[in-house]
């Protein structure tokens, strides 16, 4: 195993790694909307998704990865009212064949944020 780590994403607020690399592999911890430039949360749905998407992107960047290599995406969201607003987002920075993916609505995430994503990926051959 081996631990994956950039300064173009958040550091880690708890004892977890960004992403750990498993054989082929890449287990990215759930992203939350900080901008690793300021170390604030950005504000609103649409900035917040556009936000942990370039999180985990850099996080991939690091391993080499892209995400082409997504194999499954969770999405937590605050609310399913912005479940249309997410989903527009996500589809607009993936492309086919989309990974699998659950989205679920959850009652608090850290930092009282409106999303969180975490990412697996394979590195193809």
């Amino acid at each position: 195993m081996k631990a994956i780590q950039t300064n173009n994403a958040p550091a880690a607020i708890g004892p977890y790694s960004q992403a750990i690399e498993a054989g082929d592999f890449l287990y990215i911890s759930g992203q939350i909307p900080i901008d690793p430039a300021t170390g604030d949360v950005v504000e609103g749905i649409e900035a917040q998704t556009k936000q942990v998407l370039a999180n985990l992107q850099a996080i991939l960047d690091e391993a080499g990865l892209s995400f082409a290599n997504a194999v499954k995406f969770t999405i937590f969201l605050n609310s399913m009212e912005d479940f249309a607003t997410v989903n527009e987002i996500y589809g607009a920075a993936l492309s086919e064949p989309y990974p699998a993916r659950a989205c679920v609505e959850v009652s608090r995430l850290p930092k009282d944020v409106l999303v969180e994503m975490d990412i697996v990926a394979y590195r193809k051959a």
